[in-house]
């Protein structure tokens, strides 16, 4: 499996397996291959996801360190770790300086697993950034 073989799933996908929204990809070239998801109505948002030996994993980028307000970064962390565990199927992470919300799943996975998932994450990336726009700038 590759992101390539993921994207050619999704698009065989019919709308209500991907729960309603239309999926944009690109694949990023590199090192290791990249797919970017835009979701219909939250192209600002996408997903990126990549396999690793183990996993598929998906994630969606947050905000940088730049734009947490300094004085409520503690509090910000605070909060994350309180939302982590009733997030369903997604966990945040800081990648440099940038935070994010992130999940995987096996590399057996169904592409309406796969679909799921990327809806999930989009879903949660919107509810993060609205419960958090209090700590940004």
């Amino acid at each position: 499996m590759n992101v390539k073989t993921i994207a050619t799933g999704l698009e065989k996908l019919g709308v209500d397996s991907r729960e309603g929204y239309d999926f944009d990809y690109q694949i990023i070239p590199g090192e290791e291959e990249v797919l970017q998801i835009s979701l219909s109505e939250r192209e600002e948002i996408p997903v990126y996801l990549t396999l690793t030996d183990t996993q598929i994993l998906c994630i969606s980028y947050l905000w940088d360190e730049s734009e947490i307000k300094p004085s409520a970064k503690h509090e910000m962390i605070e909060m994350m770790l309180e939302m982590s565990l009733p997030m369903p199927l997604s966990s945040f992470s800081r990648i440099g300086n940038r935070y994010a919300v992130f999940g995987a799943l096996s590399l057996g996975s169904t592409m309406e697993d796969i679909a799921h998932e990327i809806v999930t994450l989009s879903d949660n990336t919107l509810e993060a950034i609205e419960v958090m726009s209090d700590y940004l700038n």
